[in-house]
């Protein structure tokens, strides 16, 4: 008997079948479009294509397949930026709301889908007097205003592929996109807003351009009013240029495989990876799963995915998704605790916000802010709620489900990566039986099994997720680098994609993602998943968060060490951390008892919320950290190390 490529130790036997009332105005209720799926998956995914995306000329081949490369829809011809604006203004929408957009500071603005358009089109002029030509990359840099969105559909309709880089990133990760994908255009703003404060993006951009030859022209919208270097002849005011501008621009008939975008995945050792995402196979995908994973009720529901643009989830769930199905969508530029810890349940009441998609850590974060912020407003009008980013504890999903969705709101927790372009494994709400922490089912249409070192699958317990077959939104390659790409995703196991995440099968077939299979931990020769123990801490009804990491150990190999965040209201000391160790062993088992247990007043995280494990591991072994430019907050490392060093340690 081969040992478990990854322990399955967490059990989870509370489950939630859809509210009746839920299911019977459901757009999916039955199995249907799963049988349709398994009988012709590329029938399946043609239909999807011909009834959700509007085609100058029709596909004549669905899917040509050469391992590990990938072509959809060939013969096909479309835009993508007309499938999200120019056929609902035609069909009589104009007037419908594509944003609701609120600064940080306050300030809003209503955005029609004819406003859209128009200012779309008017910046797609812009572009092309600026000497940007179908195929030429345009590389944007802004802060959660209208003017990013404005700009990748201005890209998608003259054929100009983006690469949008996160407001955050330093200008050494901007110059090293703007160089890798040889951008001729950079296209930025004098700044934006953070927890009160203007973020000089111009100036971090203008350190950035130093070292980017290819750039020509820069754009910059004017955000803070803040006073900024302007170099005569290469930099350009964003609303100057646009008064100029013609106000007609016809959208180029594109290639269904004509690169969309760029979009750079961090790599910890090697250059950042270049994900190119093309246009008919990823605009028919994202538009599927935002339809039927959010049961999308285009005249009703008003639509929040709080992720920033930045990242793929914004990308497909912000931009490209929403507007190609005509909904209205909620658009937020700042940080969820500011002014005050209410400002997402604020922006949900004011705004009648009925679909809510955030990121688990975002969640675990308002459990530690306490129950008393959301009670302070009325969320009746949230009739689903959904999960995206890293796998959902069960408790920060029963606590989302309860305390922001009332008890009456499905949980539709998804996995998907920036390279499989949109989701992947997810409930449906009006069909599926939930359970806390599970990403549940592959949706329709899409492959998925467990296999072990070998790459034999696995019927029940843990392991590593792959995908078996090619699926329209999938990543066609690492930019300039195609054998990178072969090597990164198809080498570990033949025939297979496999991107690095952990997962396992209970006896009812649900997957369980466990995190990235890096961060798995080998104690006493056991493989224990970081999400497993992570999942038992915040399990205690004392703990808010909490992120554990091996740390090297000479008797078994690797010891456990968690960081642990308690709630609000709770004075941590040694015995809670006693009482922590205890409650993990009971939980999931004795190998998975802790051997120290830090108290934190935060973890480190990017300012995507995602926690950064390598920096902890970096202070559990008290080496020097390693890059942290990204982090949200610097200062949280170093009193996590004043406080790993007082920690009391089991030996």
């Amino acid at each position: 008997m081969t040992e478990p490529a990854i322990e399955a130790l967490y059990t989870e036997d509370r489950s939630f079948p859809p509210p009746d009332e839920f299911a019977a105005r459901a757009l999916v209720n039955d199995r249907a479009m799963f049988d349709e799926a398994d009988r012709d998956p590329e029938a399946f995914w043609a239909r999807q294509a011909r009834e959700l995306i509007t085609w100058f000329d029709d596909f004549d081949t669905v899917c040509e397949w050469e391992p590990p490369f990938a072509k959809w829809f060939l013969g096909g011809t479309l835009n993508v930026s007309y499938n999200c604006l120019d056929r609902h203004v035609e069909a009589g929408r104009g007037d419908k709301v594509a944003f609701h957009w609120e600064g940080e500071p306050g300030d809003t603005r209503t955005i029609t889908y004819a406003d859209l358009h128009a200012e779309v089109c008017r910046f797609a002029n812009v572009l092309r007097d600026l000497g940007v030509a179908k195929g030429d990359r345009v590389n944007i840099y802004m802060p959660m205003i209208p003017e990013l969105p404005v700009a990748m559909l201005a890209c998608a309709r003259i054929g100009a592929p983006h690469s949008v880089v996160f407001g955050g990133f330093s200008s050494d990760a901007l110059a090293d996109r703007i160089n890798d994908a040889e951008a001729k255009v950079l296209v930025t703003a004098d700044g934006g807003y953070r927890r009160g404060s203007a973020v000089p993006l111009k100036a971090n951009a203008d350190v950035a351009l130093a070292a980017t030859p290819s750039i020509d022209s820069v754009v910059v919208v004017r955000r803070t009013g803040d006073d900024v270097h302007m170099e005569a002849g290469r930099d350009h005011w964003y609303h100057e240029l646009m008064e100029r501008a013609a106000p007609d621009c016809e959208p180029e008939h594109l290639d269904s495989e004509h690169l969309l975008y760029l979009l750079y995945t961090s790599g910890t050792t090697a250059k950042p990876k270049g994900i190119m995402h093309t246009t008919g196979g990823y605009l028919t995908q994202v538009a599927f799963t935002h339809k039927y994973v959010f049961d999308l009720h285009p005249d009703d529901d008003v639509y929040w995915c709080a992720a920033d643009i930045g990242w793929v989830t914004g990308h497909s769930y912000i931009v490209y998704g929403p507007l190609a199905n005509g909904a209205t969508s909620v658009m937020y530029e700042g940080t969820p605790d500011h002014p005050g810890r209410d400002r997402f349940w604020d922006i949900i009441e004011r705004y009648g916000v009925t679909i809510l998609y955030t990121a688990p850590t975002a969640i675990r974060t308002f459990m530690k802010w306490g129950t008393q912020e959301p009670e302070k407003h009325d969320l009746s009008s949230l009739r689903l709620l959904g999960s995206v980013g890293e796998p959902i504890n069960p408790e920060a999903w029963i606590w989302y489900h309860t305390h922001i969705g009332g008890g009456r709101c499905p949980v539709v927790d998804t996995w998907w990566q920036t390279e499989t372009g949109a989701i992947m494994i997810s409930p449906l709400p009006g069909l599926t039986t939930l359970k806390p922490g599970s990403a549940t089912h592959p949706l329709p249409g899409i492959a998925a099994e467990v296999v072990d070192e070998a790459g034999r699958r696995v019927e029940v317990g843990g392991g590593y997720l792959t995908l078996t077959r090619p699926w329209p939104s999938m990543l066609r390659g690492i930019y300039g680098d195609p054998e990178r790409y072969r090597q990164t995703y198809w080498s570990r196991f033949e025939g297979r994609y496999f991107a690095g995440d952990g997962a396992k099968l209970d006896d009812d077939g649900y997957l369980w993602l466990l995190g990235r299979v890096d961060d798995v931990m080998n104690v006493s020769g056991h493989r224990v998943s970081t999400t497993e123990v992570e999942s038992a801490l915040v399990d205690h009804p004392k703990v808010a968060e909490s992120a554990v990491v091996g740390a090297k150990d000479d008797t078994t190999g690797q010891a456990i060490i968690a960081f642990v965040t308690v709630k609000g209201d709770v004075e941590p000391d040694v015995a809670l951390g006693e009482e922590l160790r205890a409650h993990v062993a009971k939980k999931i088992g004795p190998i998975s008892r802790p051997k120290t247990v830090i108290f934190t007043p935060d973890l480190p995280k990017t300012r995507s919320g995602k926690i950064m494990r390598r920096l902890l591991r970096d202070v559990a072994e008290g080496r020097d950290l390693g890059d942290t430019t990204t982090l949200a907050d610097e200062a949280v490392v170093d009193e996590i190390r004043e406080r790993a060093a007082a920690a009391p340690r089991d030996e």
